[in-house]
């Protein structure tokens, strides 16, 4: 059996976690079994390299971001291969340049094209565990190209996908996926199973439990993905693309934080305006979520929309530049914002969920900026400040913790 497991970087963030996770997969080497192991950056250690690089200049290229941030993945990867020779279990760590890990040129948010298997093929016959670093690939340039933040989640899948594995497991310190971040809310439950459009709608919706284009890659291949904590030996959440369950109304409830409100003021009340925009910003791979019309008034309209926060600055600069073209008479934005979002199959079939999770903000006193919808999701606009009582509101409203 071939078994891909990933390890979050609070898995190995220190000596003791190293040798913890090191122990846990030599359990299922000595079973026989084939084991790669994928692993992110020890602990804090992306954060504090972000920190240094913002400490030398502030508006670094993103290559050289991504020639910084890899070296992360890479002190992880070849101190857990020399926990695994520590109990004399052979073993090698490998970066995505070895393994020749193929993906797109956008530094910072790079996608796999491809993977090489012979090398990792190579050192399983030899039976050695294969441990890859997370999070990285090679472009068409023979730079490092990082896949964004969680990234190694979608390491793990396309390996497990390249290699038919019969298992891909991702340990993080939560015990599986839950119907809201525990942190916040207390009485959240754990999800035993999950179907992938779920676990797709809630990963895009802020929950952090798995990286979202890992998630969509599983569906596309269909690897079954099993969500579980590293610390203990609790059973965790299965993703697949069929539960046994009866499906539940609302399965969970995510906010995202990490958004920006951005309103195009003034602009022509007419055909074809809203495409220019929209298009300006996909052709420089800016994504747009939430998006809101105003009704035409004396010939202009206003358009607002949300981004992630890390695309501010360049969509700032790229609608200031085009600005006459796109007969935008003034640009506003605000980062007091933030998404919640409520997820579930069960309401395909069930009215009245956006009215009760409605409800459940007026209950509370909780405004509604912008409202976006697809047919599992509902995804609300809020103040910044209003998430967490947000997130209560609506976990109780549904009664999840039930």
């Amino acid at each position: 059996m071939l078994i891909v497991k990933k390890f979050g970087g609070s898995s190995v963030a220190n000596r003791e976690r190293i040798f913890n996770v090191a122990r846990r997969c030599i359990e299922d080497y000595k079973k026989g079994n084939d084991v790669i192991v994928v692993l992110s950056a020890m602990g804090d250690t992306t954060d504090e390299l972000l920190e240094l690089a913002q400490s030398i200049n502030p508006n670094a290229p993103k290559r050289e971001l991504d020639m910084l941030l890899t070296t992360g993945e890479q002190v992880s990867v070849a101190l857990m291969a020399m926990a695994f020779h520590s109990y004399d279990v052979p073993a090698i760590s490998l970066n995505a340049f070895q393994v020749r890990m193929h993906c797109t040129a956008r530094y910072g948010n790079a996608r796999f094209k491809r993977i090489d298997t012979e090398r990792i093929q190579h050192e399983l016959e030899a039976r050695k565990i294969v441990i890859v670093t997370g999070f990285q690939g090679i472009n068409k340039y023979d730079d490092y190209s990082t896949l964004g933040r969680g990234g190694s989640d979608t390491t793990a899948v396309a390996l497990a996908a390249a290699l038919h594995a019969d298992k891909c497991e991702i340990y993080t310190d939560v015990d599986g996926v839950y119907t809201a971040d525990p942190r916040i809310v207390k009485n959240a439950r754990k999800i035993d199973e999950i179907i992938y459009d779920e676990m797709l709608e809630l990963a895009t919706s802020g929950a952090k439990v798995l990286h979202n284009r890992s998630v969509e890659m599983a569906k596309k291949y269909g690897v079954e993905l099993v969500v579980r904590s590293s610390l203990t030996s609790e059973e965790g959440t299965v993703v697949k693309e069929v539960v046994k369950m009866e499906k539940m109304l609302i399965t969970g409830v995510a906010a995202d934080r990490n958004t920006v409100r951005i309103s195009a003021i003034g602009v022509k009340d007419e055909p074809g305006i809203a495409f220019k925009i929209f298009n300006t910003l996909a052709k420089n791979n800016i994504n747009v979520d939430i998006i809101l019309q105003s009704v035409g008034r004396n010939g202009t309209k206003d358009i607002s929309f949300t981004v992630s926060e890390e695309d501010l600055k360049e969509a700032l600069a790229i609608l200031e530049e085009k600005k006459e073209v796109l007969t935008i008479k003034e640009l506003t934005y605000s980062t007091d914002v933030a998404k919640v979002s409520i997820v579930g199959a069960g309401m395909l079939s069930n009215p009245g969920v956006a009215a009760k999770m409605f409800e459940s903000l007026f209950n509370s006193n909780i405004n509604i900026n912008m409202i976006s919808t697809s047919e599992i999701r509902i995804t609300v606009l809020i103040d910044e400040k209003d998430t967490e009582k947000a997130m209560i509101a609506i976990h109780d409203g549904f009664g999840l913790n039930d």
